[in-house]
């Protein structure tokens, strides 16, 4: 099993656990905070295990009708866990809503305050490790998940505050009114999550430190005698692309052109982890 792979069981055993917890502690309270947030970590399950099949499929080799492997398939898992997220927070608002019109008591606050705690500290610990994972494998399925954790320990946080606050001054309304501030960061998390997760679904070029860091390879081997143009970049899933035209000085033999290549596709890789770099050759 992959490093990538385990993060992601990982994820999937955590969300398990605090949707439990939630759900009961929501159920004998009443609040619809905790609710909300049970649906919350329901969704972040969701994404779990979407991020688990995906890292598992992105991982395998590319073959006859793959050429250039499964790596999109965590893009489009990311997509899918922004979506999920911005329905579930639609259906928190639409509870708040209900409870703010007809308010009713919360029991058994300092239960709901109690698993809120602990809601935030199990995912306070499990983004971490994911975005570690994340960042050294370049998953963007395991990126979403971290994010959809973050999001978690933020809202949690929130609920919890909330509850404090009926507790110390018994005004039961603000357990709606945590419940609205809830989805606000929820569906600011969904809208990040899809711009990040769709963009390379369309190819987008890479970003513009990593396209610095590529065109300052590429001049430190440019002397008098060779140039370049035509750079394209692209990511797919935890890969980037790179392909450009390296014009060289017809005088150059096939080995000392093949040998430059090799060096620049070298210094590229070394920079740019998970990068695949092609150069077209071209004489003046």
């Amino acid at each position: 099993m992959s490093k990538k792979t385990k993060a992601a069981s990982l994820s999937v055993l955590s969300n398990t656990l605090l949707i439990t917890l939630k759900l009961i502690a929501g159920i004998l309270s009443g609040s619809v905070s905790i609710i909300s947030e049970a649906i919350h970590s329901f969704m972040d399950l969701l994404a779990a295990i979407i991020a688990f099949i995906s890292v598992r499929i992105s991982d395998r080799p590319a073959d006859e009708r793959h050429p250039y492997g499964h790596w999109k398939i965590e893009n489009i898992s990311g997509v899918i866990e922004a979506l999920l997220i911005f329905f579930a927070a639609l259906w928190i608002i639409y509870e708040a809503v209900h409870k703010l019109i007809k308010p009713t008591e919360i029991e058994t606050i300092g239960l709901g305050f109690a698993v809120m705690l602990i809601s935030s500290a199990v995912n306070t610990v499990v983004s971490w490790y994911l975005y570690k994972v994340a960042k050294a494998t370049g998953s963007i399925a395991l990126e979403a998940d971290a994010l959809h954790l973050k999001a978690d320990v933020y809202t949690s946080l929130g609920v919890a505050a909330g509850l404090g606050l009926i507790w110390l001054t018994g005004f039961h309304i603000l357990d709606p009114i945590a419940a609205l501030l809830v989805s606000i960061l929820i569906l600011k998390e969904s809208y990040s999550l899809l711009m990040k997760a769709y963009k390379p679904l369309l190819d987008e070029s890479l970003d513009i430190e990593e396209i610095k860091t590529i065109t300052d390879i590429i001049d430190k081997h440019c002397k008098e005698n060779i140039k370049y143009h035509g750079l394209r970049t692209r990511r797919a899933g935890n890969f980037m692309y790179v392909d450009f035209h390296l014009n060289l000085d017809e005088n150059l033999t096939v080995r000392e052109a093949h040998e430059l290549c090799d060096t620049i596709e070298a210094d590229i890789k070394h920079s740019l982890v998970n990068s695949e770099v092609t150069i077209h050759v071209e004489h003046f």
